[in-house]
């Protein structure tokens, strides 16, 4: 999906200031009480993200930080990028201790990170547009799931079952970090992360798209194999325990249900999210 800029300001007024890019001092000194931070932007860890948005045209890097041995895993991707023409920094050598002391307690790093800036925002407009020429369009819909691991690995589902995005809401929601994109496992450089700040809206702009909204939760009074999905789909997932909020189910075109049996009826979200989304190729 093509990322738009944010829109401008309207005829005849200034445009709001721009935010500084500049590091402050203290992240230009790497700041030890914020692992994860670069000195310009949030560091991105693991081969498969550091790949991936090495060699996504959309992402602005600012530098790579890699061992010996991180740096020969990644050599098939620098030469890619490079065949590509992608403009890249060179790379700058730590050891893995550097990489602990920078990265958040226990990240799996495989010897390398890179220091981006954030891609630009979708807007549930620019999804509605995109999938405006797409008949079967599919996204995934998050009501208040926090855990950035769950919210990786549902990005890292969506993309392998097609997906064209997945939305959040702008509160309740985790930032874009390092621990995100490596549950994510590359998925976060191409299934964009739409932040919304009301669901129920997006949820009637998506309606009005002509997505048919379908809510899951064990109250659901047909399973989602019932449910006509050929056309241009949204499944909405609640957050674990709570799951859809009121309003949220009461949103939605149909509430459907996984049938899922036995003395643990219901599943970890971002498993639900890849039953849900299987399940969806399937019947197509």
């Amino acid at each position: 999906m093509t990322r738009s800029k944010k829109p401008s300001a309207p005829h005849g007024q200034p445009p709001a200031p721009a935010k500084s890019h500049s590091p402050s001092n203290r992240e230009s000194r790497g700041d030890r009480s914020s692992p994860g931070r670069g000195a310009q932007g949030v560091l991105l860890y693991g081969l498969h993200p550091v790949s991936a948005a090495w060699l996504n045209p959309e992402r602005r890097i600012h530098r790579l930080i890699a061992t010996e041995a991180g740096r020969a895993a990644l050599e098939p991707v620098l030469a890619q990028a490079k065949a590509r023409g992608l403009q890249r920094p060179g790379l700058m050598p730590a050891d893995r201790n550097d990489l602990d002391r920078m990265l958040p307690p226990g990240a799996v790093h495989q010897g390398v990170a890179v220091d981006v800036a954030p891609l630009d925002e979708i807007r549930i407009e620019d999804l509605c547009v995109e999938a405006d020429s797409d008949p079967s369009a599919l996204v995934v819909i998050l009501d208040q799931v926090t855990d950035p691991h769950n919210v990786g690995a549902i990005l890292r589902s969506a993309s392998a079952f097609g997906a064209k995005a997945v939305v959040v809401t702008e509160r309740n929601a985790p930032e874009t970090t390092g621990v995100l994109a490596k549950s994510a496992s590359g998925a976060l450089e191409s299934v964009p992360l739409v932040r919304v700040t009301n669901l129920a809206r997006a949820l009637a702009d998506l309606q009005q798209a002509g997505f048919w909204t379908v809510g899951l939760a064990e109250s659901g009074k047909s399973t989602l194999a019932q449910c006509n999905l050929t056309g241009r789909t949204a499944l909405v997932l609640g957050a674990e325990g709570a799951g859809l909020r009121r309003l949220t189910m009461e949103r939605c075109d149909i509430v459907a249900r996984l049938p899922t049996q036995g003395p643990v009826g219901s599943l970890n979200v971002s498993n639900a999210a890849a039953v849900a989304l299987y399940e969806v190729a399937r019947l197509r």
